[in-house]
């Protein structure tokens, strides 16, 4: 998902789907020790995606605080 997407959506729907990329990561990740799996790069992209999730939350509280 680009920025600009992350950009749209509402304090809850981020905190929400940083969730579900957590735990999508965190089944990748046991998937792939156990036996590795097809495209290992979409470790990586949701990674990536958890921490522009992450940038773009804190930057949305930090906004509303001031």
């Amino acid at each position: 998902m680009k920025a600009s997407e992350i950009k749209g959506l509402t304090i809850a729907e981020i905190e929400e789907k940083l969730a579900s990329a957590r735990v999508e990561l965190q089944k990748m990740e046991l998937a792939h020790v156990v036996t590795p799996i097809e495209n290992p790069m979409k470790i990586r992209q949701t990674r990536k995606d958890i921490a522009r999730y992450m940038t773009i939350l804190t930057e949305k509280k930090n906004s509303e605080n001031k």
